[in-house]
């Protein structure tokens, strides 16, 4: 069995995970105690169990799965088990468990990293193993990037209950934002893509990666035509103005039932500022739509809708990651065999090549930062706002679940793949392989589209 392996150091994962508690408590610092429960809805998590839930899932890998330690009460008389553990404990009945207050709940996630922190660095984060021969330091990674995942999803939260802002008191500097971005030319036509045989997924010479990633096998892709930008809210006004959403014969079967059902109007956050005129709502504040600015806060079906609307479709995730990873090949014939471990190249992601890490605080016009183009000049796939792809979530064949077997495969079937990450999401995270996924319904997440040709004119 071939086993993912981080390639950080213990010292470097030490340091992240410190960095990425920061970031959490300074998500929650403004909320008091009831904010910090909110109302029970499908989408969030009670805020005072989502945190200790990232402790938990700390503890429980690190201390008590690697290491045989007795579990950590979160309170006297209280079992962590039968409060954070998300495979036991039902999304609907958070709100009813006799979760402590946000003060103790912060001293309960102090004391499991404080812990973490002390065996790791007796050990040197490798030395242990588990039975099937993960090492410390792969479940220090996997500790981590869960904790960056749910630092993300407390960011939607914020947008989903109509909270300020979040502000952190380190953040660096923004995305470097051409002068040329922000005009009314923002849409860069398509992309063409070659096609040919492919290796989708992830290799085990490349560091820690997911389950659902494992591992890079063979597929062949017919040639494709991709945008070279995402959706713009300019492009998606035109598609409710024409009656997108009143127009039976843009939507799938489960498309029309999920309009129905929620009496989808307009894009969840929009409200007609007059006749032509929309603003939409960013965290608490109502703004003016952006014209060049990327539509977000749709759904699959929404993008689905849309792409019937404007004589296209989405792109499978098979295709996007080609459209991120490749390099034409030498003979002009098909794709190179290389793959970019981003679209730009194998260096990480910089400020200019990518709205990541919340530097912006907000997404960028569709046409900026041209230095995240990839060889075929498709921009900014990583960062600035997830994309919806055709494909149902499902294994890669020999799929093997990971020790958090909880993490890929419930989610098979009912869920689908999206690509590239937000400007919430972590730059340590996202890469061309990284795969995402959501039910279709989902209109939380800071998820757009871009779309392909529904087939190559000759």
């Amino acid at each position: 069995m071939k086993i993912a392996r981080s390639q950080l150091t213990p010292a470097e994962l030490i340091n992240r995970l410190q960095e990425a508690r920061e970031r959490l408590l300074e998500l929650v610092a403004d909320l008091d105690d009831e904010q910090m429960i909110g109302p029970r809805l499908p989408t969030v998590n009670p805020l005072r169990w989502e945190i200790a839930h990232v402790a938990f899932f700390q503890e429980f890998w690190l201390l008590r799965h690697l290491r045989g330690r007795d579990a950590i009460r979160p309170a006297p008389g209280r079992d962590s088990d039968d409060l954070y553990d998300s495979a036991r404990v039902h999304h609907d009945t958070r709100w009813s468990l006799p979760l402590p207050s946000k003060q103790d709940t912060i001293a309960y996630t102090q004391r499991i990293l404080d812990r973490v922190v002390e065996e790791a660095i007796k050990t040197g984060g490798r030395s242990l193993r588990d039975a099937r021969g993960f090492d410390e330091a792969y479940f220090l990674e996997l500790s981590l990037l869960h904790e960056d995942m749910h630092n993300e999803a407390i960011t939607y939260t914020r947008q989903t209950l109509g909270v300020r802002s979040p502000g952190f008191s380190r953040n660096g500097s923004g995305p470097n934002i051409p002068a040329e971005a922000g005009t009314t030319n923002a849409k860069l036509g398509d992309a063409k893509i070659p096609g040919g045989r492919f290796m989708l997924g992830g290799d085990d010479g490349s560091g820690f990666v997911f389950d659902n990633e494992q591992w890079a096998h063979e597929v062949e892709i017919n040639p494709f035509a991709i945008s070279r930008t995402t959706v713009t809210q300019a492009e998606f006004v035109e598609f409710v103005s024409d009656g997108g959403y009143r127009r039976r014969e843009w939507w799938s079967d489960g498309g029309w039932i999920w309009r129905e059902s929620v009496n989808a109007e307009r894009p969840v956050y929009w409200r007609s500022a007059g006749k032509d005129k929309w603003e939409r709502r960013v965290f608490d504040q109502w703004v003016s739509l952006e014209s060049d600015f990327p539509m977000v806060h749709v759904n699959w079906h929404e993008a689905e809708a849309y792409c019937r609307w404007a004589g296209r479709r989405l792109p499978t995730e098979a295709e996007w990651e080609m459209a991120a990873s490749c390099e034409p090949a030498f003979d002009g014939q098909g794709v190179a065999e290389r793959k970019r471990r981003y679209p730009w190249g194998d260096e990480p992601p910089t400020p200019e090549r990518a709205n990541l890490d919340w530097r912006a605080m907000r997404c960028v016009p569709v046409n900026a930062l041209p230095a995240s183009d990839s060889a075929f000049g498709v921009r900014q796939m990583i960062g600035n706002v997830w994309e919806w792809t055709a494909t149902d979530f499902g294994p890669y064949p020999g799929f093997e679940p990971g020790p958090y077997k909880e993490y890929s495969a419930p989610w098979f079937g009912d869920h689908k793949v999206l690509r590239g990450g937000c400007w919430a999401t972590r730059s340590r995270l996202i890469r061309n392989n990284y795969r995402n996924f959501y039910q279709p319904d989902r209109r939380d997440v800071w998820a757009g589209f871009r779309t392909c040709q529904l087939r190559i004119a000759d």
